[in-house]
């Protein structure tokens, strides 16, 4: 896979990823700090691609045009849409959609971006079950899902609109930033997986959920990127 890109939205998810790394070099653009190096014995570029849609795509986008990345791992924290997933689990991306994409009056899907071949954006099979097989080593305590990332510019934490995203999207998880990623991926050509620590049900008790358990989240997901890349390392 070449180099790997390694986003996350917060500085909070990226920034024992960055300490850990060696030979580094950084540069700036569109507002993101990036970070070249080697770490846990691959290279990687990591960055900080701020929250949202928009910021994520344009920072995919640079990995892929200045960096030359072969792979990139979205690492980060969601809300669970489902009752089974718990906060501090992790959901791997099977795939990713945007929910707030509306085009129902020509005919596409809910969540189908017009024009594009797909509805949902896959992820690399090969990266999924990486993930599956070290999180078992590195987050011994919690589980992990399979499941559909779906994306929209909003913090969720209404109980009617969690039953939506569930019912008609069949989303695991949501959040702010995967499936633009997931897009921007799609449309170069390479691998990519999201990875989401559950740090809140996204219902109504969701704002003060994610402040409890944001960094215990974290931990699980950094975990999990540090143990894939080690076993990357080894291959």
């Amino acid at each position: 896979m070449n180099r790997i890109g390694i986003i996350g939205a917060m500085e909070e998810e990226v920034s024992r990823l960055k300490a850990e790394m060696s030979a580094v070099t950084t540069r700036t653009k569109a507002g993101m700090e990036f970070f070249k190096g080697r770490l846990c014995g691959v290279e990687a570029v990591v960055v900080r691609s701020g929250i949202g849609k928009v910021n994520a795509g344009i920072c995919t986008q640079i990995l892929v045009d200045d960096y030359g990345i072969g792979a990139v791992i979205n690492t980060g924290i969601a809300g669970s849409l489902r009752n089974e997933i718990n906060i501090g689990d992790i959901v791997v991306s099977e795939d990713a959609l945007q929910y707030d994409v509306h085009v129902e009056a020509f005919d596409y899907a809910p969540g189908q971006i017009p024009r594009m071949d797909t509805l949902a954006f896959p992820a690399d099979k090969r990266l999924i079950a990486l993930a599956e097989s070290v999180c078992k080593e590195v987050n011994p305590d919690i589980r992990m899902y399979r499941g559909r990332v779906v994306s929209g510019d909003r913090f969720i934490s209404d109980h009617e609109m969690k039953k939506e995203l569930r019912a008609v999207y069949n989303g695991s998880c949501a959040e702010m930033e995967g499936a633009a990623i997931a897009q921007a991926a799609y449309l170069n050509g390479i691998g990519c997986v999201i990875l989401r620590a559950i740090s809140d049900k996204a219902d109504d008790s969701a704002a003060e959920d994610y402040d409890t358990f944001e960094k215990k989240a974290i931990r699980h997901s950094v975990n999990l990127v540090r143990g894939m890349l080690q076993k990357l390392s080894r291959e």
